[in-house]
């Protein structure tokens, strides 16, 4: 719930707005709340406290007694079942003919009476966030996996290693091997270090949890390296997006011999190919349609600056054609590993900052458009819009 604090102060930057010639229904827009809700808190005044806590609601109809709520506590608590959870003394009873309540309402009423806690001598069942690290330069994150390729029979199967730069969508380093071994990943890990130079560098090398990257051996080689190790958290399958990913589009190429490769030899060369088509000649989606050897040595901003003047250029020749800004070219300077997750429904950091910048250009606020740097070029946003 929003507090009365930050309701008084949306409806004051919005009266703000408005007042200086931006739309209700905008402003509303960047807080991320509906205009009936800035409506409702308008019109509340002094009460803009959320009453929902105070509000006196029914008793259920199905709510158990006091008397049922003592004798499901009496129950559970006899000495033959004092040390049997309920799930175990629900179908107890139902053998007896006696029903006193559902397993889930018995777990409840011994959860509000701190009667329910974790037994045994296992670990207590936590909730583990995935490893979230960002990178802001190529050779800093790095992500691996192994995936399988069909081989000339049914049943065998070549192990592809690859390692790719998550800031870059580079690959730095790839093989194929017959097994999964902890030896062939310290080989490619060692390969790729020193292909890009970064030995005693900070790194970071995230992968699932197989044998091979959980090796002892393994993780003594990256320590020495002074690479740090990242894991996915257990029997999670999308803790490793970048490599799930990449894996997709190599399987998915057209000319991917999906029937099986004949030898390991064919299974190299066409991953040869493959590996400099992908950082040579693909545009990256996720990168601006940028490629990855281009962001992988830092001549990404060069590139989209001159497309962007490109657009600039051509929307000068024609504005009519134009009716919004120019296609936006820019990329982050940061890419995210399992980024953590926002909370969309509170209103946004920074929506207050926004809405006066807005202010300080009355031709953006009159139509809730900060490209807009006239009055005529927001009668013509607001005329495009409405056609």
């Amino acid at each position: 719930m929003i507090s009365a604090q930050d309701r008084r102060t949306v409806v004051e930057l919005i009266k703000e707005a408005n007042i200086n010639g931006a739309q209700i229904s905008k402003a509303c827009k960047v807080l991320s709340i509906s205009r009936r809700t800035y409506e409702r808190w308008n019109k509340s005044g002094d009460e803009i406290a959320d009453r929902r806590p105070l509000a006196q609601r029914p008793v259920p109809k199905n709510k158990l007694t006091e008397e049922e709520r003592q004798e499901v506590l009496n129950t559970v608590n006899q000495k033959e079942y004092s040390s049997l959870p309920p799930s175990q003394i629900v179908p107890d009873l139902a053998d007896k003919g006696i029903y006193i309540a559902s397993e889930s309402t018995i777990y409840r009423i011994l959860r509000e009476s701190e009667q329910q806690h974790h037994r045994g001598r296992s670990k207590r069942p936590s909730p583990r966030p995935p490893e979230t690290h960002i990178a802001t330069a190529p050779n800093q994150v790095w992500s691996w996996d192994i995936s399988w390729l069909p081989g000339p029979a049914h049943g065998i199967y070549y192990r592809l290693y690859l390692i790719l730069d998550i800031f870059s969508r580079y690959i730095v380093g790839w093989e194929i091997w017959e097994k999964e071994t902890a030896e062939y990943a310290s080989e490619l890990v060692k390969k790729a270090v020193i292909s890009e130079k970064i030995k005693g560098q900070p790194l970071v090398l995230h992968s699932d949890n197989g044998s091979p990257m959980k090796a002892s051996s393994f993780l003594v080689l990256l320590e020495k390296l002074g690479v740090s190790s990242s894991f996915s958290r257990p029997r999670v399958s999308n803790d490793n997006p970048y490599s799930e990913s990449l894996f997709r589009t190599c399987k998915y190429r057209p000319d991917y011999p999906y029937k099986g490769f004949g030898t390991l030899q064919d299974a190299r060369k066409w991953m040869s190919q493959f590996v400099y088509w992908y950082n040579e000649k693909h545009r990256h989606s996720g990168l601006q349609f940028i490629k990855p050897r281009q962001r992988h040595e830092g001549r990404a901003l060069e590139i989209l600056e001159k497309r962007r003047k490109v657009y600039e250029e051509a929307r000068n020749r024609h504005p009519e054609r134009w009716a919004r800004g120019t296609r936006n070219w820019a990329l982050s300077d940061k890419v995210a590993l399992n980024p953590t997750k926002e909370d969309h429904r509170r209103i946004p950091e920074g929506g207050g900052r926004f809405l006066k910048r807005m202010l300080s250009n009355p031709a953006a606020a009159a139509c809730g458009r900060s490209e807009a740097k006239s009055l005529d070029e927001c009668a013509r946003l607001s005329k495009a819009d409405q056609s």
